[in-house]
């Protein structure tokens, strides 16, 4: 099962059989104070740095994230669409809880975009599924609903087959651009969680063939040499099923991993990413 996403002058194919599709999560103000003034004050230069950075890193899609509070957040992150799509032909994964946005965002956009997020909730998958379905995108749908964060994976699964049925049979949307995350929580809270995400991600892929994608950093979160466990846990994720991930571009040791995992799991036919990623660093 694939699920492309698109820009004016690029394709990239998340599947089980490609290349694990690396999103870059840096163009997002959370936690960065800095940048966030900056957009606040319409300064929108620091974001140029961030695309071409994650862009040279090795990074397939970019996450945009415009939340800030007390900002005209259609009108923002309307314009870093367009100034991202200025600067880069990676396809753009569209990151807003808001829907007035997520409308800005995709009219903005120049070809088909990932949508970052829905869930499990009615009122939620009411509210952001048309839009999906208007703008003929692809939609990342999280394995919870009004009850919270499930316990087991086999609830997540239940969740998992909910959205697939709404968004499938109610809305049209194509099974294959509904991409599943199947919920990274941190292990420095429960040792079992990323058990359990492992065991979500095996079911899903299983029961319905999904592409999965899910927030890497999550797993680390608390705990020191937090790139290091994100190295570790990727290649476990990919094996597992895991298609695509929202996480650091910047970081060598994840980056590193995910293209070491793809040569070992037979997504890298002959290991050509693998050596061309060597030599582009070697030189």
């Amino acid at each position: 099962m694939h699920t492309t996403l698109r820009s004016p002058s690029r394709t990239v194919v998340i599947g089980h059989d490609r290349p694990f599709c690396i999103i870059g999560e840096r163009i997002n103000p959370t936690g960065r104070k800095k940048f966030a003034e900056a957009l606040r004050a319409g300064d929108l230069s620091p974001v140029v740095g961030d695309v071409e950075r994650q862009v040279a890193a090795g990074a397939d899609v970019l996450d945009i994230n415009a939340g800030i509070p007390l900002i005209d957040e259609p009108e923002l992150l309307s314009a870093v669409i367009r100034l991202v799509q200025e600067h880069t032909d990676l396809p753009i994964c569209i990151d807003s809880s808001v829907i007035e946005a997520l409308d800005a965002g995709l009219s903005a956009y120049q070809g088909k975009a990932l949508v970052n997020s829905v869930t499990g909730e009615d009122d939620r998958l009411a509210e952001i599924l048309p839009l999906v379905k208007r703008y003929g995108a692809a939609v990342i749908a999280l394995a919870n609903d009004e009850t919270g964060i499930p316990e087991t994976a086999a609830q997540r699964l239940e969740i998992t087959g909910k959205i697939v049925k709404v968004a499938t049979e109610e809305y049209g949307i194509p099974i294959e651009d509904i991409v599943i995350d199947p919920l990274a929580m941190t292990v420095g809270a429960d040792t079992e969680a990323v058990n359990i995400t492992l065991d979500t991600i095996r079911a899903i892929r299983a029961e319905f063939g999904l592409n999965m994608c899910l927030g890497a950093s999550n797993v680390s979160f608390g705990l020191p040499n937090r790139h290091v466990l994100g190295a570790a846990f990727l290649p476990m994720a990919m094996a597992a099923g895991l298609t695509s991930a929202i996480m650091n571009a910047l970081a060598p040791e994840c980056v590193t991993a995910a293209k070491a995992a793809d040569l070992l799991l037979g997504h890298d036919p002959w290991g050509a990413n693998w050596i061309a990623a060597y030599r582009s660093t070697a030189t």
